[in-house]
This record gives C-alpha cells, sequence and structure tokens, in this order.
C-alpha cells in the first residue's frame, strides 16, 4: 500500500470530532499545545524519561482555584523518543486520533527514516521535505535555494579554496545535532583551527570532513517565519525574529578589550538557547515575501506537496550595493521554535489578533476538517 494511501486509511478509522495534537515533549510542544487548546483540540505530548517533567507536572490540564488550567491534556513517557516508532505507541496515537505536529526535536532524535518509513501517523505537513534542513544530502537546502533563485551564501567545496572570511559549521562530536561554528580566512587557520578542536575533544576528524564551509556574510540577522496553506494557496508572514546564542551573546557584551582576554581561555559557542522578536522596515517586507514564494513553489515542484504549513527563512540583511539584499543562510520547513513571534504586529495586521504559529496550525487543521480537506494538509 503506498504511504499517502496509508496515511487515508488511518484518517478513514479517526474520530474526526476528537481530534488530538501531539507533539514530542521539546522544542516547541507549549506553543504547539496552546494553540491547539485555544482551537478546541485535544494534546498529548511523547515525553522521554527524565525530561517530562515540564508537560506532566507544571502544564498539565488541572483545575486550580475553580478554573481549568493548563494546556496538555495526556502525557506518553518513553524511554527515548526514539520508541515512538515501537507498534504500541503508534497504536495509542492512533487510538487517541492524533495528528503529530513536526518540530526540530522530532527530526533529531527520531530520524528521517523512522518519520517516512516506520511512523504510522498522520503528520500535519510535508514529511519527505524535512530531511532538505540537513546538510550532504541529495536534495538539501542548498540545492533548494539554488533551484528557487534565491540568493545564499556562496559554498566552498574544499578547505583549499578559502579566499576571504568564512564561517565553518560542523557538527560537535557529543551532540551531533549541534553545530560547533568557527571562523576562518585561509586553508591554513582553518586546519589549525580544526586542530585545536580536535584535540580539545570538541569535533572529530569525520565531522570536520562533512562541515559546510559558507562565506561570511556580516549583516543584520532576521529570520522570517512565514505559513504557506494548501487551503487557498496564501502565503502569510506571522512573525520574526532574532536568536540568543551562547556563549556568543556573553562575549559580545563584553568591551572588545576584554574579549580579547577572555578569547585566551574560552571558545566561543553558538548554541542557540532563546529567541528575540523583531520587527523589518516595511520597505524590505515586499523582497522577503517574494523569496517566500519561490521557496513554497520550488518545494512544490521538486517535493510534492511542497511546503505545508510552517517555514521559515533565515536570513541576513545586507546593505548593498546598490540597496539592501536579504540573503538566505538557512530554512526550516516546520515549526521554527520562536514563540515570541507572536509579539510582533505581523500577524495581527493580517488576522486582527496575534497568532503564534502553534495557533495558526490548529486553525488550519480546524479548517480543513471544516472543509473536508484534512487530507491536503497531512502526510
Amino acid at each position: 500500500m503506498k504511504r499517502k494511501d496509508e496515511i487515508t486509511s488511518i484518517l478513514g478509522k479517526y474520530s474526526k470530532n476528537q481530534l488530538t495534537i501531539g507533539i514530542l515533549g521539546t522544542h516547541s510542544a507549549l506553543e504547539v499545545c496552546r494553540g491547539a487548546k485555544d482551537e478546541g483540540f485535544k494534546t498529548v505530548v511523547i515525553c522521554q524519561k527524565k525530561r517530562e517533567k515540564i508537560y506532566s507536572n507544571y502544564f498539565i490540564s488541572r483545575e486550580r482555584f475553580g478554573k481549568r488550567v493548563g494546556i496538555i491534556d495526556d502525557v506518553i513517557i518513553l524511554e527515548r523518543f526514539r520508541d515512538i516508532a515501537r507498534d504500541e505507541v503508534q497504536e495509542e496515537l492512533r487510538r487517541k486520533n492524533t495528528i503529530l505536529i513536526p518540530h526540530r526535536g522530532l527530526s533529531v532524535y527520531v530520524g528521517y527514516e523512522v518519520i517516512e518509513n516506520m511512523l504510522r501517523v498522520p503528520i500535519f505537513g510535508n514529511r519527505y521535505l524535512l530531511k532538505i534542513e540537513e546538510r550532504g544530502v541529495d536534495f538539501d537546502q542548498y540545492k533548494l535555494l539554488d533551484k528557487a533563485g534565491i540568493p545564499y551564501p556562496r559554498i566552498y567545496r574544499s578547505p583549499d579554496e578559502i579566499d576571504r572570511p568564512v564561517i565553518v559549521k560542523v557538527s560537535e562530536a557529543v551532540r551531533e545535532y549541534e553545530r560547533a561554528f568557527f571562523l576562518a580566512s585561509s586553508p591554513r587557520e582553518f586546519e589549525e583551527k580544526s586542530r585545536d578542536l580536535i584535540e580539545k575533544k570538541l569535533v572529530t576528524r569525520q565531522a570536520i570532513e562533512k562541515a559546510v564551509i559558507e562565506e561570511l556574510i556580516v549583516g543584520a540577522y532576521f529570520n522570517f517565519n512565514f505559513f504557506y496553506s494548501p487551503l487557498d494557496g496564501e502565503i502569510e508572514l506571522l512573525g520574526i525574529d532574532m536568536r540568543r546564542q551562547t556563549n556568543l551573546d556573553g562575549l559580545l557584551r563584553l568591551p572588545v578589550t576584554q574579549q580579547l582576554e577572555v578569547l585566551k581561555f574560552i571558545e566561543v559557542r553558538n548554541i542557540e538557547v532563546g529567541h528575540i522578536a523583531c520587527t523589518i522596515r516595511e520597505s524590505l517586507l515586499e523582497r522577503a515575501f517574494e523569496l517566500a514564494e519561490r521557496f513554497v513553489k520550488t518545494t512544490q515542484d521538486t517535493c510534492p506537496p511542497g511546503v505545508i504549513g510552517p517555514f521559515a527563512l533565515q536570513s541576513i540583511v545586507v546593505p548593498g550595493p546598490p540597496q539592501e539584499e536579504i540573503i538566505v543562510y538557512d530554512v526550516s520547513v516546520r515549526v521554527p521554535g520562536s514563540p515570541g513571534v507572536k509579539f510582533t504586529p505581523y500577524s495581527e495586521n493580517l488576522w486582527g489578533f496575534p497568532i503564534s504559529v502553534g495557533r495558526r496550525i490548529a486553525m488550519e487543521i480546524k479548517e480543513a476538517l471544516r472543509e473536508d480537506r484534512l487530507e491536503e494538509v497531512l502526510t
């Protein structure tokens, strides 16, 4: 049976008036559950043992002071996230009429092979598009951006080609999903810094060999968080954010003389720990939407049905000449992990009230259900 037919068959057994929104207990689970509850859905969070307390204790649905509080109706606790693929776990999720919402944690902890070929639970969005976020796959984000005609940093095929400042993106030795970024401006500097990181066991030689070497772009950072609705073909800008990274943020707060002194004792790390909601000059919005339209169209051409729901173009605005341009250095094709985007004005400008990514997903599912088009937003 083809996967589309299989998902159709599963949906056919669901009680459509009792759908549950499900998500892995990490990344953006709280935002997604809040949005689901706001639109009247039940929620279930799939947790890994020893990482469940936030969901099972602090935000669980319960009575308090005579009111119903909390956003999580049920919690499933597993030894490890990947156990979601076990038959009995999947059966429980299907019994709850669950629609899974993908985020980065699903890709990292469960893996693309499981998501594409073993997870027999309907997923909101295009499960087959998720892997483009990885570098080195047959059709990764760089190939997609190139096909779409979207500007992105120059990629160097070999350290020997380095002829200007570059940023090297290499997986950490312990947490392979985190990247140990470093800067270099020559082949010699690349080798010296690589050797130093390997000696400190922060990365491996194998990871260095697979590292992505990008031209260093200097500009203002903005993550454009969009939403594409296949129900009416519209693209929305839900909000804009920028990242907070440790220990980089702390270093940047120091005077340059102190930075130089501190750098004698620590390595610069770019581990994302938070986001800041922000806005951009209105004259740049049209260009951002143009890039989003190209992105959506190209995903539809290369991986039908293309992107569904939230996606983000992580970008740098550079000064020109002749004028400011938006350079996209990274993309995401699922919940972007920025709960603060609803505090920017863009969703309110469209809908009349602020909307989080989680709530916008729930709105799309609710409308698809009303129009009897649920299969169009799921894979």
